[in-house]
């Protein structure tokens, strides 16, 4: 059984709990896409992580964690991730990553930074992780495979050639030091000592553990509206968020993913620039800000300030259905218990007209929420874990959303902990 748990929205949607609790009935655990530039927050015995590569399930005892061949490889980070889990005292966890995965350099991070600060105020509003220059050198054609750290004589002409055009750029449009050949061969070469006890072949052994009827767990980063294909472009991400990638960056079958958790959060957040219909400002922002997740709602990356909103239904039900959607799963609504009455954005008005269809970029960037108005329940609801004893406001607010995105509500998150978890039938 091959199950995947992607995000509706902008990211930031609660995902990493959700792929932490399904990973206890799990063998296998396979981060798909993305790179360095999000992270996963859990909370367990173990204490509170936020996981930007390392797999989720790495708090699973006898869960293999995959890396596989879409994600963008930060070495560095992904191993620093595994030591400091086990230095708080988690058992190692067993890791494997594909041999086809390919490295984030130091050049794409350099290159995110130049590019950030030439653009000024037309930038991404990128976390400066190297991603988009990562993914523009792997559809080019001239990024670095990790099994390519094994060949040093092809690597070592490999480097030469690459640089020979990254340092152009380098000097003439940056204005800025050159990347050296043999320091960066160094480099290669000290990430080649450190991943080889975990590189292999993950396609073969997926689809050897998908023959034997093992549980295969794929975790996605990001959410719909960041999709590359799919979402607020130019203002996503430089990869494929939406579950159907999961099949790509495995090797398995489309077919083979039989459930799809899609996680929504009970209002809207999101980390850099792009259109955000329903978002809220000011005092209102902050006081949403400082009630919502664990902690409040900053970035696991970089620490900024989330922007806030209403929940979008048009944009979630587009997110539910591009990621086809069989498990809707809904978080953090016990972050909501302050408020007397709360607001939801249930179409769209542009030009004139209302939608509840989500647009393309140019239309949403004119659009303007139309919203209805409902009671909140103003009490504390975590520790509930029965959907019969949430207070009756908040039942309706949950059965509301259903309603207008048209999927079903499987599961609520209503605490950050593994356990704080309702199911809904």
């Amino acid at each position: 059984m091959v199950k995947a748990v992607v995000g509706a929205n902008w990211g930031d949607e609660g995902k990493g709990k959700i792929t932490d609790m399904l990973a206890k009935n799990a063998d296998i655990v396979v981060r798909f896409q993305g790179g360095a530039n999000a992270g996963h927050t859990i909370k367990n015995n173990y204490g509170k992580f936020a996981l930007h590569t390392l797999p989720s399930g790495a708090f699973n005892d006898g869960v293999v964690n995959c890396i596989g061949n879409g994600v963008a490889l930060d070495i560095d980070k992904l191993l620093s991730e595994y030591n400091e889990i086990i230095s708080k005292g988690v058992p190692a966890p067993k890791l494997m990553v594909s041999e086809r995965c390919q490295i984030v350099m130091p050049y794409h991070v350099l290159f995110d930074v130049y590019e950030e600060e030439r653009l000024g105020k037309a930038s991404f509003g990128s976390t400066k992780s190297g991603i988009a220059p990562f993914y523009s050198d792997k559809y080019a054609k001239i990024g670095f495979q990790v099994c390519e750290l094994f060949d040093e004589e092809n690597l070592r002409k490999k480097i030469k050639r690459v640089l020979e055009v990254k340092n152009i750029l380098i000097k003439n449009l940056y204005g800025k030091e050159p990347i050296d050949e043999q320091e960066l061969f160094d480099k290669m070469m000290e990430w080649k000592n450190k991943i080889a006890p975990f590189v292999g072949d993950v396609r073969k052994f997926l689809y050897e553990a998908e023959k034997e009827g093992k549980t295969i767990l794929l975790e996605g980063q990001l959410g719909t509206l960041k999709d590359t294909d799919h979402g607020i472009y130019p203002m996503v991400t430089s990869s494929n968020t939406i579950a159907a990638y999961g099949a790509v960056s495995t090797g398995l079958p489309p077919y083979s993913i039989k459930e799809i958790y899609t996680v929504i959060k009970a209002y809207s957040s999101a980390v850099g620039a792009g259109a955000f219909v329903s978002e809220i400002f000011g005092d209102e922002a902050e006081e949403m800000r400082k009630h919502g997740g664990d902690g409040g709602e900053y970035g696991a990356t970089t620490g900024r300030p989330r922007r806030m909103g209403w929940f979008d239904c048009v944009a979630t039900k587009y997110g539910c259905q591009v990621q086809g959607t069989t498990n809707a799963v809904l978080t953090v609504v016990d972050a909501l218990g302050y408020l007397d009455e709360i607001k939801v954005c249930t179409a769209y008005e542009i030009d004139g007209k209302i939608t509840t269809d989500f647009p393309v970029t140019s239309g949403l960037e004119k659009a303007k929420p139309v919203l209805k108005t409902l009671p909140g329940w103003k009490c504390d609801i975590s520790g509930i874990t029965e959907y019969s004893k949430l207070p009756e406001n908040c039942r309706k607010y949950i059965e509301f959303i259903e309603k207008e995105i048209g999927f079903k509500i499987n599961l609520i998150s209503n605490g950050p902990a593994r356990e704080n978890i309702i199911v809904k039938e």
